[in-house]
């Protein structure tokens, strides 16, 4: 009877181990989307730090919130965080992780945009 229980307990360790480890990867390194959006600062908000609290925006005094869009021109309101007010205009693209938001963003040409986005904003 005890050996059963040991085999059962070692299994039961090893799959959570498995689980966590699993999470762990798709936490930081998987699941990540990428979309492009454009700064529009009416859609700006400032605020200071808020130090010690986990924010979205990782601290950062500046926060935006704005229509992104993915390759295929699917929208969505996304909000990130950003340590400066960014060029009005600007195309971005946005890497976001489905845990954490946004990660990462670099501006683009509107020449590198996907043609769905391309598309999305000649329309408007």
């Amino acid at each position: 009877m005890m050996k059963k229980l040991g085999v059962i307990g070692i299994g039961t360790l090893a799959a959570a181990v498995v689980i966590i480890v699993g999470l762990g990867i798709w936490f930081f390194a998987g699941g990540e989307s990428i979309y492009y959006t454009q700064i529009d600062n009416s859609r700006l908000t400032e605020g200071k730090p808020r130090d010690g609290v986990i924010d979205r925006q990782g601290g950062m005094p500046y926060s935006y919130t704005l229509t992104a869009y993915n390759e295929k021109g699917s929208g969505k309101e996304i909000t990130f965080g950003a340590s400066r007010k960014l060029r009005e205009g600007a195309y971005l693209k946005l890497t976001v992780s489905p845990v954490r938001g946004v990660v990462e963003w670099s501006e683009v040409e509107f020449g590198e945009l996907p043609a769905g986005v391309r598309e999305r904003y000649e329309n408007m």
